[in-house]
């Protein structure tokens, strides 16, 4: 027999690939040794100009890395490398070759980033400092890590040096533990990025079963989310607790999809999404969401009570636990306030900010818009969580309201709730005070799993592909290998190009909610 990609040979020998399955392979080895050389030249960026620390931090500029020492080289290696990583990932948007060489080119991306110095942020310095902060008994979320006398604060950057910690207790455990056992700096940092390698490979290993519940292609879900730049360059090489938190949160969901219904699969699942949220509380957007996954059988107030009541039981018995083991208690909700403190473009709500006070400046008045802007956003952001989760229950709703279609929501029920969860912190994400390209990571991990690709019926609460891919590799070109954030130097024309969009969206968000839905569509 031949496969449907090729045609028998002429003398019977065996299958010859046909030319449009030679140009796919083609395409996908291109793709695989070009992302290869993009990693590579970033480690090398990375060791000769990344966030080391003994760089400088003080007026660094494009123009200062260009004129220091090898900078023609670390910028050269920087763009170039992170312009092969992008389009290497691009060109196979649509699905690898097969899952198992997704995760192998994957991997092979990965080991040059695993080894080369911190990239795109400094804030593993945070995170080292806080932690030797807790382990000499100062309270990281109390005293910043300068007052407590760190003596690696020198690393980190000036604008966190006397903040609260704004992370979950049960990464200050695990940030505590990287110093006692690392030593020195290099050795904690090595473990911090040991810590976030795990939080990646867990989420790896969630991915097929999520994909697979949600209707998705393995091979496209591993994909999108194991090879994007953005994991390789910030999660592994800049060793962010993001990739700790993504894990626990797949790992969590993936127990809800897979046991729906079952107390103690409930109070486990929970568990693991309240040890997400101790970890960074951007989780905590997902809840609601996962609720909807947890009811077994019809949806009804009294399923949603009765299941989701088991998850909440689990979530809030991992928050107590990490609170009382770190005896630091609800402490660190208070450091979240200031995590707002760096104003950019980046920020939807504070570009609109931004583009105000221009418009008041040519005005001849002086304003303050950006906290209003973001105050704003945040309602906005509320309302639109009611409203994407009431959707989504009324979707699954209606798929229950008949005995005959059990089949069809129970293959629904993880495909809707998965896909609003993602949707939910899409928003969580363009919504925020604050953007750090990192932050994509967080819904591209669900989007991933349920995204429509191109020939499938977008669903009701559907993504194309294309839209989850095109700012992930936008966001991979904003930091520079030292930390050195693009945005600060496009200050004015950055933030009226992001307004300019912001409004776009809004109007296209808007023309779709007041849309008449066709009748035709797959509600799940």
């Amino acid at each position: 027999m031949t496969g449907p990609g090729a045609r028998p040979h002429p003398a019977g020998v065996g299958p010859v690939p046909s030319p449009r399955a030679r140009h796919a392979d083609h395409r996908a080895r291109a793709a695989r040794y070009a992302g290869l050389a993009g990693a590579v030249l970033l480690a090398v960026a990375g060791w000769l100009g990344g966030a080391l620390p003994s760089a400088p931090l003080s007026r660094v500029t494009p123009v200062t890395v260009w004129q220091g020492r090898h900078g023609p080289l670390v910028l050269v290696a920087w763009a170039l490398g992170t312009l092969l990583l992008v389009t290497a990932w691009w060109s196979l948007r649509r699905g690898a070759p097969s899952t198992g060489w997704a995760y192998r080119t994957a991997g092979l991306w990965a080991l040059p980033l695993l080894v080369t110095a911190p990239l795109g942020s400094r804030d593993v310095y945070s995170y080292a400092c806080q932690g030797w902060a807790y382990a000499h008994g100062v309270d990281p979320y109390v005293t910043g890590v300068a007052a407590a006398g760190c003596p690696w604060v020198d690393a980190v950057a000036p604008i966190w040096r006397d903040t609260p910690a704004p992370y979950g207790p049960l990464f200050v455990l695990l940030a505590a533990l990287a110093t006692v056992l690392g030593g020195g700096l290099t050795g904690t940092v090595v473990l911090l990025r040991l810590f976030a390698l795990a939080g990646v490979l867990l989420a790896a290993l969630c991915l097929p079963g999520l994909a697979r519940a949600a209707g998705v292609p393995t091979r496209r879900a591993a994909w999108l989310l194991l090879a994007s730049p953005l994991v390789g360059v910030h999660l592994l090489a800049g060793a962010h607790n993001d990739a700790v938190m993504l894990g626990l949160l797949l790992l969590g969901l993936l127990v809800l999809v897979r046991l729906p219904g079952r107390p103690g699969a409930l109070l486990v699942a929970g568990a693991l999404l309240g040890l997400a949220v101790a970890v960074k509380a951007s989780a905590a957007v997902v809840l609601p969401y996962a609720a909807l996954a947890a009811v077994h059988g019809r949806y009804t107030v009294r399923a949603l009570l009765r299941d989701g009541g088991w998850l909440a039981a689990g979530v809030l018995a991992a928050l107590a636990g990490g609170s009382l083991a770190s005896g630091l208690g609800l402490g660190w909700v208070r450091g979240l306030s200031r995590s707002g403190d760096s104003e950019q473009w980046t920020s939807p709500p504070t570009a609109v900010g931004f583009v105000v006070d221009y418009a008041g400046g040519l005005a001849g008045r002086s304003l303050d818009a950006v906290p209003v802007a973001r105050a704003v956003a945040l309602l906005v952001l509320a309302a639109f969580l009611v409203m994407l989760w009431w959707r989504a229950w009324g979707t699954l709703r209606r798929l229950g309201d008949a005995r005959q279609r059990v089949a069809r929501l129970a293959a629904a029920r993880p495909r809707v709730a998965l896909r609003a969860a993602g949707l939910a912190l899409a928003a969580a994400v363009v919504l925020a005070p604050v953007f750090h390209p990192w932050y994509a990571t967080w819904p591209l991990a669900l989007l991933a799993v349920t995204a429509a690709g191109p020939g499938e019926r977008r669903p009701r609460l559907g993504t194309r592909t294309t839209w989850v891919v095109l700012p992930c590799a936008v966001a991979a070109l904003l930091t520079l290998p030292d930390g050195t954030n693009l945005a600060r130097f496009t200050k004015a024309p950055g933030a009226i190009t992001m307004t300019a969009l912001a409004l776009t969206l809004a109007a296209l968000l808007t023309r779709a909610a007041t849309r008449r839905p066709d009748p035709r569509t797959n509600p799940g």
